[in-house]
């Protein structure tokens, strides 16, 4: 079983006991949602550095387009603020 450190005024240096089968539950529960949280966290810095790197790999296509001459695609076109 679990052990939990018990710190009260009959206790001031804690007590270590063991943990219910509820509270041993909750913390399995606690510690596959923080697991969750963290990879879904992950996930989304990902998908946020790589729709910067393209943006800015379509404002570079863009920029080296109009110092070119040649046209512009929708998307790039999109990219250019006036």
């Amino acid at each position: 079983m679990t052990k939990k450190l018990v710190i009260d005024l009959e206790n001031p240096n804690g007590v270590l006991v063991d943990m219910t089968p509820e509270e041993e539950t909750q913390r399995e529960a606690d510690i596959a949602k923080d697991e969750a949280e963290k990879t879904a966290k992950a996930e989304a810095d990902a998908q946020a550095q790589a729709d910067k790197e393209a943006k800015d790999a379509l404002k570079a296509s863009a920029r080296a387009k109009l110092m070119a001459g040649e046209a512009l695609t929708e998307d790039e076109a999109n990219t250019i603020v006036l």
